[in-house]
């Protein structure tokens, strides 16, 4: 009963203080919104007018539809007397909950984590800051992402909640009662390396960190065009395909999805490049076999406390001693478990490149220390 009180309370709050997340004049705003150019994100719009931003999420799984609007107003000024429909949020964001680790990290960069209240799935953040300021107490450990403690997310009174969306996933269960904007972080619905990471320019506008979004963009832009040059300037075009056998089916990356897109950046012959698909796509062993049985390389991601050897490769499926990278031992893997590859390479797919540079293109490269992944041992 106390905490239903707090909760009718805290909405009471919200609502009159101008954080509620629907209900604004529906009109066509007056003013000429100016269209802020992105270069490769698909999903995403931005458009600022003179008191005002709106910004607009295509619904990934269905292109036609919208999946969320936002209408951003600083609160250093007076909240305008007519608003266009969309999700109300004052900006900056100064206390939110952020659900992945990988929109810590991001924030981290741009200078704005200490505008993190509470974090979801602790276990899998692997910033030293932020897992001491848990530990602390500074910041609230929400729980499970897929099943958050909605009453410590009460009782932190965000000014909104990060957390990404999913096809058919039914909502948000109680968190989206709460009369808390909800940001619908859909930027790894993008097929493209360069689409998902231009995402920051609207991150950074959350957080009052505008500027800084877009030079690390500018940065993160220029370098890995300056990469995907070199790599089509080369004569040499190794063959090469991606991850292990899980269970039953092998997921094998689609042609057309960012890890597919980002191969062919990078100069090579992807094995599964003519698939039509933006996600991972089940294939039996028997398949990618025979697709890439004599590919060049191979690139493994793995969690595990020691790294992975030919040996443990081997242990796991015999079968995949066959293959002529295993043979010729040229199997990359990443050990998930210390690269923080997951929560990098989405805002940073230009140290995924230049890994993939190196692997694949070792006459062009100077040799330096690769991030991510780095040639198996024997034992």
């Amino acid at each position: 009963m106390k905490n239903m009180f707090k909760l009718g309370a805290w909405m009471l709050t919200l609502a009159l203080s101008g954080f509620a997340c629907t209900g604004r004049t529906a009109h066509e705003a007056s003013e000429k919104g100016e269209t802020q150019r992105l270069r490769y994100a698909e999903n995403l719009t931005i458009m600022d007018y003179p008191a005002y931003t709106v910004v607009t999420l295509r619904n990934p799984w269905d292109t036609l539809k919208t999946l969320h609007t936002y209408v951003l107003v600083p609160d250093s000024g007076a909240l305008p007397t007519q608003l266009p429909e969309g999700t109300l949020i004052r900006t900056p964001l100064r206390h939110a909950v952020v659900y992945s680790s990988v929109h810590c990290g991001l924030l981290r960069e741009l200078g704005a984590e200490n505008a993190i209240g509470g974090v979801c799935d602790v276990k899998y953040i692997k910033l030293p800051e932020l897992r001491k300021a848990v530990q602390q107490g500074r910041v609230a450990d929400c729980g499970d992402g897929m099943n958050p403690d909605v009453e410590r997310i009460i009782n932190l009174h965000p000014d909104a909640v990060l957390l990404s969306p999913f096809e058919n996933s039914g909502g948000y269960g109680r968190v989206e009662k709460l009369g808390v904007p909800l940001i619908e972080c859909a930027d790894y619905m993008e097929t493209s390396a360069r689409g998902r990471a231009e995402w920051m320019k609207f991150y950074g506008r959350l957080f009052g960190a505008e500027a800084k979004a877009d030079s690390l963009f500018a940065r993160v832009d220029s370098i890995y065009q300056s990469l995907k040059d070199s790599a089509e300037a080369s004569a040499v075009r190794m063959s090469v395909f991606c991850e292990l056998k899980n269970g039953a089916a092998w997921y094998v990356p689609g042609g057309h999805s960012t890890t597919g897109r980002i191969l062919h950046d990078a100069g090579s012959n992807y094995a599964f490049a003519d698939d039509a698909h933006s996600g991972s796509v089940p294939l039996a062993f028997e398949t990618v076999f025979q697709r890439a049985g004599e590919a060049d390389i191979w690139l493994i991601k793995y969690h595990r406390p020691k790294d992975m050897t030919y040996s443990d490769l081997q242990a796991d499926y015999v079968a995949y001693a066959g293959f002529k990278a295993f043979r010729e031992r040229r199997v990359y893997g990443c050990n998930t478990a210390k690269a923080a590859f997951y929560e990098e390479t989405p805002f940073h797919p230009e140290w995924l490149l230049e890994d993939l540079m190196q692997i694949l293109h070792p006459e062009m490269q100077k040799g330096g220390a690769r991030r991510y992944f780095h040639e198996l041992k024997e034992e």
